[in-house]
């Protein structure tokens, strides 16, 4: 079965740290990007991250850049995202998600969430104030 696992969330005051995790599973890791979503309560979701199965390649939405770093680890099929300096408006149901690679190298492609072919479970994330 298809499986994308989200990990690493929790409870953060202001100016912390978190790391995420996505665990791939059931389907070929190099044949597929990933993106980071997350999802406020009452707003709709938005993209965050993104990196290239081909080339490494990253991309972040300007409200996270400077302070997110997305990386992947082939050998455990694991793509992670690093969240430094985190905000209150970080507040959110984090997602990854699998994209057939190729898609993206349409300028934009990777926030559309509608292009992605697989979901994970998301994982909390709370910054207090």
């Amino acid at each position: 079965d298809v499986q994308l696992q989200a990990f690493g969330g929790g409870l953060v005051q202001a100016g912390g740290y978190l790391r995420l995790s996505c665990a791939v599973s059931g389907f070929r890791f190099a044949d597929y990007d990933i993106g980071w979503f997350r999802q406020a309560p009452g707003a709709e979701r938005e993209a965050v991250s993104w990196i290239s199965s081909s080339d490494g390649s990253t991309v972040y939405a300007d409200s996270v850049k400077g302070r997110f770093t997305i990386s992947s680890d082939n050998a455990k099929t694991t793509v992670y995202l690093q969240m430094h300096s985190l905000k209150p408006e970080d507040t959110a149901v984090y997602y990854c998600a699998a994209i057939l690679n190729g898609i993206t190298n349409i300028p934009g492609s990777w926030t559309a969430e509608r292009l992605y072919d697989y979901w994970g479970q998301g994982t909390q994330v709370t910054v207090s104030s």
